[in-house]
């Protein structure tokens, strides 16, 4: 196994790694800006290095920083845990041509799967179902104009190299077009360097349910399937699993079908591919090459560690799963809590935390990076803790979460708590009787 393992990561995510590292007795290197010097990732790492200042594209996304603290630390291995550069094929590129270990696949498939529109090809070259839309990228409002006339309105617009909502207009009649694609096309262009855009067909009550995969030279398993509706601006505030809304056929067919695709690809790590499901049919909608945020919610539910998993992939070149040997029982759920006001639109809510208390008891886990005294600054993603509950089945997982969100005290910052517990004790949520768009429409404040 490796010695030493370079965490190129934050918050949360970087505490996750820093604990599956120990478990393996791998020595661990954090980074950190220097608004991060006291984080829990830092005081829990055997090293720690500054790689700058608090802007991320000084310090997370500085990757001659990150190298040369490979170099001053000797770590064998990176792990770049989810968002800053878990994606970006140009690091992985740059790290295995100095004979260190990117922990993930390797930087033609990051390349192809982070590039939506080619993404979309694999996936329908190897059986997937495919939303109706654009084969490429659309350059122009003309071509985006004929081609929404053939699949009809409503119409999504989306950037190719995108996510987390960036660059997404979805517009309903002829006359939104030509503003609405030139601003998407703008933040495209500003978030990630790329202007190239694509259209789909947009479906008005959707559910967004995704299949977590381990995947080695030897073989690919699949770890069941995450239900992550609950959304707000396109990006995921609940995860549950197994989906209430999937039969056993529809549950078969959806992970026999990933996985027969995963395995064509030659995909090496964990990685999460993400469907759009409606009227009894799924659509592929990206494929995540990285672990995901949500990915606690699947090993609660499946007792499988996916970060040691990952560690060992990327150690041996093989998965030492079995797809017999997987076996979910109950029902999971996790709650994502930001320093956010939804009473204000879900505006960021930076401070110090005064008061901290964080829920435990049977069947309750809790992933963050949190303490008395810690500052949440305002120059990174609001997410600062992950509450997940499992239960015998869906009443009692919500039971036992809405019973941990009331002992999570945080006092010093505006939360999501309330509207968390607001979500799980409403009706449409217990019935499962909501979409993508549900929050959007619904009056929690």
């Amino acid at each position: 196994m490796f010695k030493k393992v370079l965490i190129a990561n934050r918050g949360e995510i970087a505490v996750r790694i820093i604990r599956a590292c120990k478990e393996w007795g791998i020595e661990t290197v954090a980074i950190h800006s220097d608004v991060d010097s006291d984080a829990m990732h830092v005081r829990l790492a055997d090293e720690s290095v500054c790689v700058g200042s608090h802007q991320p594209q000084n310090s997370y996304l500085n990757i001659s920083s990150i190298m040369s603290a490979v170099d001053l630390t000797g770590a064998e291995a990176i792990h770049p845990g989810y968002g800053f550069l878990s994606e970006n094929a140009k690091f992985s590129k740059i790290v295995n041509k100095h004979g260190i270990k990117f922990i993930g696949p390797n930087a033609d498939i990051i390349s192809k799967m982070g590039d939506k529109i080619e993404a979309k090809r694999i996936a329908k070259k190897f059986g997937l179902p495919v939303i109706e839309g654009s084969e490429g990228g659309v350059k122009t409002v003309s071509e985006a104009k004929s081609l929404c006339k053939e699949i009809g309105y409503p119409v999504l617009i989306k950037a190719a190299g995108g996510g987390g909502g960036k660059g997404m207009k979805v517009v309903e009649k002829e006359n939104e077009l030509e503003n609405l694609f030139l601003t998407a096309k703008s933040e495209a262009k500003k978030f990630f360097g790329n202007d190239e855009l694509y259209i789909e067909k947009y479906f008005k009550n959707p559910r967004h349910i995704e299949v977590q995969i381990m995947s080695g030279k030897n073989k690919t398993v699949h770890l069941g399937e995450r239900d992550c509706s609950v959304q707000r601006r396109h990006q995921k505030l609940i995860e549950e699993t197994p989906s209430p809304v999937l039969t056993d056929d529809q549950r078969k067919d959806l992970l026999e079908k990933t996985v027969k695709m995963v395995e064509q690809i030659n995909y090496e790590g964990a990685g999460t591919v993400e469907f759009i499901y409606e009227n009894g049919k799924f659509y592929f909608l990206e494929m995540n090459t990285r672990v995901q945020v949500e990915h606690p919610v699947t090993e609660v539910q499946t007792g499988i560690d996916i970060v040691k998993e990952q560690l060992w992939i990327a150690y041996t070149g093989d998965t030492a799963l079995k797809q017999s040997d997987i076996d979910p029982r109950g029902h999971s759920i996790e709650c994502r809590i930001n320093a956010e006001n939804p009473a204000l639109d879900f505006q960021p809510s930076p401070g110090t935390i005064s008061v901290c208390h964080q829920p435990s008891g049977f069947r309750t886990r809790v992933d963050g990076s949190i303490f008395q005294g810690c500052k949440i600054t305002p120059y990174y993603d609001s997410l600062i803790a992950k509450v997940i509950c499992k239960g015998r089945n869906r009443t009692e997982a919500i039971q036992r979460t809405l019973r941990s969100l009331d002992e999570f005290v945080l006092e010093g910052i505006t939360t999501t708590i309330d509207l968390h517990k607001k979500i799980l004790n409403h009706k449409k949520f217990i019935n499962s009787d909501f979409d993508t768009n549900w929050l959007s429409k619904e009056k929690f404040f």
